[in-house]
């Protein structure tokens, strides 16, 4: 049993290939979290309001992420570590590095462009140390490839199975919001970019008549069809299949317009692992221990001359 200190820490990563909205969904985590008041998107080369994670002049210059920011809060009792990552592969070695110390692993996936290069080079690292992996499938708020043929397409490069845990109720100009299947409600966003506006509506039975004051009839029809077509092929979690990094779970939703981003992480403090046994060169060490230890995986030089660390 774990020290319920170390029991409520989550540590884990946002990957993806360049602009796939990692960046973007980290300040949205701060924004849900209460850790941020306004949320600053990524515009490249003209950033109204740099991203807390882009700390460094050349972030801010470039609109990118050229190292990893570690951001922390707290959200539902658990302490939440982000580490937002580069995405760009002239700054991969820091992302690899990155992965060796975290206990699970958010990879964004663009919805118009699947899956790419870097996605699958990351995801491989992943699989060498069987992470845990959740998908988010992000920028549904524009036309994009259709939901299923995009399971079909991680499913086949990346080698993983899925199990989504959230539906997207339409696509592009359609878009409504999400539907957890996780924890059967409704997620209604305005589309408010910098704050958290959502609508969460109880939904345990789909054929409730009063879904139709916030839905279509003919968009709670097809949101029921694919929960079932969805229920039928790919079942229910299996908590450690995830784990073990054989099963990944799949969220919808769109990082900027904060759609999908509360049942992601409601859904990831519920499932995702937190610290665990590490193998050391000469012994394990174990998280419960009482003497200090640490996982050292990366140093940033020469920030503040005035600060002096040392170990």
């Amino acid at each position: 049993m774990l020290n319920p200190e170390i029991e409520k820490r989550k540590t884990f990563a946002i990957i993806s290939h360049p602009d796939a909205g990692k960046t973007t969904l980290t300040e949205k985590f701060l924004l849900f979290g209460g850790a941020i008041n306004t949320a600053g998107a990524v515009k490249r080369n003209k950033a109204n309001q740099s991203n807390t994670s882009d700390f460094m002049e050349i972030e801010k210059q470039r609109g990118i992420s050229v190292a990893t920011s570690v951001m922390g809060f707290e959200y539902s009792g658990k302490r939440i570590n982000i580490l937002d990552t580069p995405g760009h592969k002239d700054f991969a070695e820091d992302t690899y590095r990155t992965l060796s110390a975290v206990d699970s692993v958010i990879l964004v996936v663009d919805c118009v462009k699947g899956v790419e290069e870097q996605t699958e080079k990351l995801m491989s690292v992943c699989r060498m140390r069987n992470t845990p992996v959740i998908i988010f499938i992000n920028k549904m708020d524009r036309e994009g490839k259709e939901a299923y043929d995009l399971l079909d397409e991680i499913e086949e490069k990346l080698n993983i199975s899925l199990c989504p845990l959230s539906w997207p109720i339409g696509q592009g100009h359609t878009f409504k919001g999400v539907y957890s299947i996780y924890n059967k409600h409704l997620n209604l966003f305005n589309s408010d970019k910098t704050k958290v506006t959502d609508s969460v509506v109880a939904a345990n039975d789909l054929n409730d008549p009063s879904l139709l004051n916030y839905l279509k009839e003919n968009e709670i029809n097809n949101l029921k069809d694919d929960v079932e077509l969805v229920d039928g092929i790919y079942g229910k979690i299996d908590k450690d299949l995830y784990t073990e990094g054989l099963v990944a779970p799949v969220f919808f939703g769109s990082a900027i317009n904060n759609f999908g981003i509360k049942e992601l992480l409601d859904t990831f403090i519920d499932i995702a692992p937190s610290p665990r046994h590490r193998e050391a060169e000469e012994r394990d060490v174990l998280v419960e221990e009482k003497n200090f230890s640490g996982f050292v995986f990366k140093i940033h030089a020469n920030l503040d001359p005035k600060h002096r660390d040392r170990i």
